[in-house]
């Protein structure tokens, strides 16, 4: 096999979204595998709506995601001459020609079309005619008359198209801006494309490609149409389904490991296997295993997959990306051993990074504050001798680590005649002021003895004030 060389190229008119960012990463898994290369080029040739903002905001998701490229990015906006100088070509080749054609005369035959329940098509007056480059002026393709059009297509099949229903269509705007079709295929042509991979929404687009691809005398790329991501309803994927900018899964606590293996899955399968690693995924992808059927986004899949993610990372790796959230919450918390130790009795019941920045509160708030259900509960005034008991057993620890607390719960038990569940609960509650957290011990061992019998005594204070 030739090199691989793979392109992503985004239209800058607002954020990457998951349609896009499934693309981008079956080009990169893809490159990836095979050792090839990316290229990402900034599609911004439609001026009134491309920015700078949407610029940025590709990059930023592209670098949340890890979805590195190995050439550019280029602009087309920046590379009108190569455009035109291809375009000179294809009419100097016979290929393409002048059109004097006024919008009036278009707009009569499209409503004549319409009329007669036709496609709307260009009649090709101005083909053979020969004319100048004049003010006005758009250039068309000269379409074949006849014959039919096989997109050999990877992953659907071959594909065919009738010729006759495509029209002379308009390559460089009078203006003597670049439409989609030609830009493209200049743009595959002069940077050496050898795949094209992207969403089955293009179809419409390759039959046209090929033709200019051909009569510029260039082989043509292989081509592999990827289908659509649809909502659970099997419409097209909106905001209401959750098809928001890649960005927004990053504020809403996902990982991006998570968010790549999640895209991945819809349209791509290795077996049964659900959970991948990075690693995994360029191990493994290819586009063989790329199906032709539309992948299905479900939220709740996605959410339990980021709790899989979070679970199986290691607490070190989750510090960068669980930090900024513990900030919102006023949590100054510093990276080492400490937080690693936090992040660890958090990772089995988080589902977000939300979620573990919440669960984290109580480590670093002296202040706890009780939940109403939970303390009515258990700080009842049977708590009292239990948690008086403990705070008595851990002042007494000569060593203070989880072994020794264990051993303090079982004293506390055997003095008290209870079990562990009728202690552990009220001296969660205290610790924490939820009926639910981590492991009583790693909480602990975490909290240290001053700041654990700190909160025992307030608890008994709170049990007291309320007889």
């Amino acid at each position: 096999m030739s090199e691989i060389i793979t392109r992503f190229p985004p239209s800058p008119t607002g954020y990457l979204h998951i349609g896009g960012a499934r693309t981008a990463l079956f080009n990169w898994l893809f490159v990836k595998h095979f050792g090839g290369k990316l290229v990402l080029r900034i599609e911004d040739t439609d001026a009134e709506r491309s920015t700078q903002e949407s610029v940025d905001a590709i990059f930023d998701a592209l670098d949340w995601l890890g979805i590195d490229w190995d050439d550019g990015p280029h602009y087309q906006s920046k590379r009108l001459d190569v455009y035109t100088e291809h375009v000179n070509k294809l009419i100097e080749s016979g290929h393409a020609y002048y059109c004097t054609c006024t919008q009036e005369r278009l707009e009569e035959m499209r409503n004549k079309a319409k009329a007669q329940n036709q496609n709307p098509m260009y009649d090709r007056q101005c083909r053979d005619k020969g004319l100048e480059k004049t003010d006005g002026a758009v250039v068309r393709f000269k379409s074949p008359l006849d014959g039919n059009s096989v997109i050999k297509d990877v992953i659907k099949g071959n594909i065919v198209i009738n010729n006759t229903e495509i029209d002379d269509f308009i390559i460089l705007r009078s203006d003597g801006s670049p439409m989609y079709n030609l830009a493209c295929v200049i743009d595959d042509i002069t940077m050496n494309i050898s795949h094209v991979i992207r969403g089955d929404d293009h179809i419409s687009n390759t039959p046209k490609q090929m033709m200019l691809f051909t009569a510029l005398g260039v082989d043509l790329p292989v081509f592999g149409h990827v289908p659509m991501v649809l909502g659970p309803d099997k419409s097209r994927l909106s905001k209401r389904h959750g098809a928001m900018s890649v960005t927004e899964y990053r504020e809403m606590g996902y990982t991006p490991d998570a968010l790549i293996n999640y895209l991945v899955r819809l349209g791509w399968s290795h077996g049964d296997q659900e959970f991948f690693t990075r690693d995994d995924l360029i191990e493994k992808f290819t586009l063989d295993n790329i199906g032709k059927s539309a992948g299905i986004f479900n939220p709740g899949k996605l959410l339990a997959l980021n709790a899989d993610h979070i679970k199986e990372a290691s607490p070190k790796s989750l510090f960068p990306q669980v930090m900024p959230f513990m900030k919102e919450k006023g949590i100054d918390a510093e990276e080492g051993e400490h937080l690693e130790n936090i992040i660890e009795t958090l990772q089995p019941r988080s589902k977000t990074f939300i979620e573990m920045a919440e669960g984290a509160e109580f480590y670093y708030n002296d202040e706890v504050v009780f939940e109403e259900k939970p303390a009515k509960k258990f700080l009842k005034p049977n708590a009292i001798e239990p948690l008086t008991v403990l705070a008595e057993e851990l002042k007494a620890l000569t060593q203070f680590a989880e072994s020794d607390i264990e051993d303090a719960f079982k004293r506390v038990m055997e003095k008290t005649e209870l079990k562990l569940g009728k202690i552990a609960q009220p001296v969660r509650v205290a610790l924490t002021g939820k009926a639910a957290s981590p492991g009583i011990f790693e909480i602990i061992d975490i909290l240290g003895r001053d700041s654990v019998v700190s909160r025992i005594e307030k608890a008994i204070k709170f049990i007291n004030a309320k007889v």
